[in-house]
């Protein structure tokens, strides 16, 4: 009886455990300020006593959601892999910002995680949607 009554408690807290999770943060209106590709260069081995290095290459983004201006650090999944092409200087986009990561909305729903590095406090752009209303 006892097994059967710990069994059933149990079951009770895994199907109770999605309804747990903090609700996720809403996508907001953001800006593109400005995106640079660099590269990451390490050792792939040594070759008498030469280094041969290979350069991985990432994207910095400057997005700037509200008052708040993140640089964020994109690395793709294979040095082949581009930002989307509607990611240029000017254009606007949906993010949500976590704790130590920027998740942008891609036009199909899909969501691309990147790191934060940075955040500065700027003014707020007069003629930006507010991100409550996405009205001007």
């Amino acid at each position: 009886m006892k097994r059967m009554a710990i069994a059933v408690g149990l079951a009770a807290a895994v199907f109770s455990l999605p309804g747990l999770r903090a609700a996720e943060k809403p996508f907001e209106t953001g800006k593109i300020v400005d995106v640079q590709q660099k590269a990451h260069t390490r050792v792939l081995y040594y070759l008498v006593n030469t280094p041969v290095t290979q350069d991985d290459p990432y994207y910095e983004l400057s997005v700037q959601v509200r008052d708040t201006l993140y640089l964020a650090e994109y690395i793709p999944v294979h040095a082949a892999h581009t930002l989307p092409d509607d990611w240029q200087p000017g254009s606007t986009l949906e993010a949500r910002v976590e704790k130590h990561s920027l998740y942008l909305r891609r036009s199909g729903g899909e969501e691309l995680q990147l790191r934060i590095l940075k955040r500065t406090t700027v003014a707020p752009t007069p003629n930006a949607p507010n991100s409550e209303t996405g009205k001007h």
